[in-house]
């Protein structure tokens, strides 16, 4: 017998005035795990348009401490930015810290590359993959959203992959080359060499 229990669930939706423009901020659940997620919404698109996209995985340290240790921080506030400058977008935030290893298991990997190790080397120390994130609530953030067509503002080819086996229609990527400093140039190299991420090289020298 087929299972009918809902893998994801909406909540609500409210507006979220922020330092960029006024967006609609929407919540939804993932029901077993009970995993909450939100999408920021902002301007109108009809189904047949091509909508500006960022799939954003949480990151405490970045997004709201000013870690210059990664880019995170940094490529949401273009996102959003982005966005705004287009009219109209879609930033699907998912709680996924850490790539999916969590808040205090990250500090637990920031901890061994201090003493060295790479990132994804610091994950794999720790006994998990590289990348654990899962992006499989997307395509109901987005159906839920209205978006079928995307404009994907990504520098990681996975994230493609991952939409467009949802039958997401991904016509476009484009780069999010911001936020590189002294400080996450080597992790970012480490995303580059061993998780396939494309970035500018004439940036990472």
């Amino acid at each position: 017998m087929k299972d009918s229990t809902p893998r994801f669930d909406y909540i609500s939706t409210a507006d979220l005035p922020t330092q960029h423009g006024k967006f609609k901020i929407h919540g939804f659940v993932e029901v077993e795990s009970n995993q909450e997620h939100v999408a920021l919404s902002y301007g109108d698109w009809s189904e047949d348009d091509t909508v500006l996209i960022r799939v954003h995985s949480e990151c405490l340290t970045g997004d709201a401490l000013y870690s210059t240790r990664c880019d995170c921080g940094f490529q949401l506030e273009r996102a959003l930015k982005n966005i705004v400058d287009k009219g109209r977008g879609v930033l699907l935030y998912l709680r996924q810290e850490g790539r999916g290893i969590g808040l205090l298991n990250k500090i637990k990997a920031y901890n061994l590359q201090d003493t060295g190790l790479d990132t994804v080397e610091a994950n794999e120390h720790l006994g998990f993959d590289a990348d654990l994130r899962d992006y499989s609530i997307c395509q109901y953030m987005l159906d839920k959203l209205n978006v079928q067509k995307v404009s994907l503002m990504t520098n990681n080819p996975k994230k493609i992959a991952a939409l467009e086996s949802m039958g997401i229609n991904v016509v476009e990527r484009l780069a999010i080359d911001h936020g590189i400093t002294d400080d996450n140039k080597g992790y970012i190299k480490t995303k580059t060499q061993k998780l396939g991420h494309e970035f500018d090289p004439h940036l990472l020298k």
